[in-house]
């Protein structure tokens, strides 16, 4: 039986370094990796350390990389992939975390033996401690996205790339959907005061409020009764970008985890709301994500939204042609939540852009032969790539007569071509695209 590790807090050292050793060197998700890391974290403060020093350490990778590089008379072999996440995670800690140093330096020092390396305990409290005394080698946000992808957004953003870049390697404030079914803005914000916890309301969207620092959902009142969501503000926008009409007949066509299609029936309990999700296991999560707020669909199904047949998905016997309002989340690139899920740029290769181009495309024409006459579609992204958005908006309108792009007010975002474009970082919100597509009556 393994002895416990001398300095307080190297567990949790020990599994951060796991977890990021998975993600850099073995191609796994961030988000997978922390759900089987964080149960076997007993104190809530451990699980909160080990999410803050994976995500710190992979926003900052370019410069964790350049004090490798500077600091080191060789570089890292393959073999000393754990060893690497380690140090990722130690310069975390002193920044931008600014833990103590002291208890830092020795908790991931005593957590090379943990990982079974404690012949490089020494290299370890070396580098540790000249970061401590030097601070990290500048480095530029740029440097984390592939050369590629690096390129297409210098293309496509000429003149906000930097900004973008700089925007994706910051933490994201936490945001908030109050339920105004249950309660309103006004009397929640009155609630997370009363619990000391500090937030804003911003003049948009309508039922958000800001928090500067996250905290978990179990200190949320009321959470669990459902009278708030965490959902970004670019997120909350696309109800407003939809705006179904009363009672209408919706259909969310890739609704997963469904924070979406919970807003629209928030705003409008009467909707005969059809959900929609390729995966069981992502649908499982839309219906515990209503059930969790008191709502419930009228149809939800385990289908693919380019059924050639178009589906029968609300049981009315009806194919095709049914629905007044379809919003279509389409599978994207997510570059525009890179601050959210920084493994994003370790994943993606330029065949997935493809891949995902050609599934949109696919997607909006099956949605368009599901909506209504008169009807409107919602196209959206968490993308802010031109070929997933503007030209993919652009192309579809080209080759289908009866559509026509309807504008959106400026809290949507600039003018990109048929939709609006959110960058990162823009009052605080996720990257997002939106284009309202208008079918003939």
């Amino acid at each position: 039986m393994a002895r416990p590790l001398a300095a307080p807090g190297a567990e949790v050292r020990v599994a951060a370094a796991r977890v990021l050793d998975a993600v850099l060197h073995r191609g796994r998700s961030l988000r997978t990796e922390l759900a089987s890391a964080l149960p076997r974290l007993h104190d809530p403060r451990d699980r909160a350390l080990l999410e803050a020093m994976c995500f710190s350490a992979l926003r900052q990778r370019p410069r964790a990389d350049a004090a490798l590089a500077a600091w080191t008379s060789r570089p890292l072999g393959q073999r000393d992939g754990p060893l690497r996440a380690l140090l990722h995670v130690g310069f975390a800690q002193l920044d931008p975390l600014g833990l103590p140093a002291h208890a830092a330096l020795a908790a991931t020092v005593e957590a090379a033996r943990g990982l079974g390396r404690p012949h490089q305990a020494g290299m370890v409290n070396a580098l540790l401690r000249r970061a401590q005394r030097e601070g990290l080698p500048p480095g530029d946000p740029g440097q984390a996205w592939p050369a590629w992808l690096r390129e297409r957004v210098q293309a496509d953003w000429p003149d906000e790339a930097s900004a973008i870049f700089a925007a994706s390697a910051t933490p994201a404030p936490m945001w908030l959907r109050v339920n105004r079914r249950k309660t309103t803005r006004e009397a929640y914000r009155a609630q997370l005061d009363a619990a000391g916890i500090a937030a804003h309301a911003p003049d948009w969207p309508g039922d958000a409020l800001v928090l500067p620092e996250a905290v978990p959902v179990a200190r949320l009142p009321g959470f669990d009764a459902g009278l708030v969501s965490v959902q970004d503000g670019a997120a909350q926008a696309v109800a407003d970008a939809l705006v179904p009409p009363p009672g209408g007949r919706v259909l969310d066509a890739c609704a997963a985890p469904g924070g979406k299609a919970a807003h629209l029936l928030e705003r409008d309990p009467q909707l005969r709301l059809t959900v929609l999700d390729i995966d069981a296991a992502r649908l499982a999560r839309v219906v515990s994500t209503l059930d969790r707020l008191g709502l419930r669909a009228d149809a939800a199904h385990v289908a693919d939204a380019i059924a050639p047949d178009g589906g029968d998905w609300d049981g009315s016997g009806r194919r095709g042609a049914q629905y007044d309002a379809v919003l279509l989340d389409a599978p994207c690139s997510a570059t525009g939540v890179v601050r959210r899920q920084p493994d994003i740029l370790l994943h993606r290769r330029p065949d997935d852009l493809d891949a995902l181009v050609a599934t949109q495309a696919a997607l909006l024409d099956a949605c368009w032969r599901q909506l209504a006459p008169g009807g409107v579609l919602l196209y959206a992204t968490c993308s802010i790539l031109e070929a997933e958005n503007a030209a993919q908006v652009q192309a579809f309108l080209d080759r289908t007569p009866d559509a026509r792009a309807a504008p959106l007010a400026a809290e949507f975002g600039r003018l990109a071509g048929p939709g609006s474009q959110r960058l990162p970082g823009e009052d605080g919100m996720d990257g997002f695209f939106y284009a309202r597509l208008c079918r003939a009556g």
